[in-house]
């Protein structure tokens, strides 16, 4: 028990002393996200889709 007494006051005084100040600030210029999103794929599954779909209705003209 005498060990733990003295790992909790060890403990307390190395988290106050690591704690420090910390200063956030916001940026002077916009923060921009550019986002280059690929929307080719979707459109050429949708058409895959709808043709998969067409040709099962319409078997008789494929």
């Amino acid at each position: 028990m005498a060990g733990l007494a003295k790992a909790v006051p060890l403990a307390v005084v190395a988290t106050v002393a690591l704690g420090g100040c910390v200063n956030v600030t916001a940026p002077d210029k916009p923060i921009v996200i550019e986002l280059n999103v690929n929307i080719r794929q979707e459109v050429i599954y949708r058409l895959a889709a709808e043709a998969d779909r067409t040709i099962e209705e319409n078997k008789d003209i494929f």
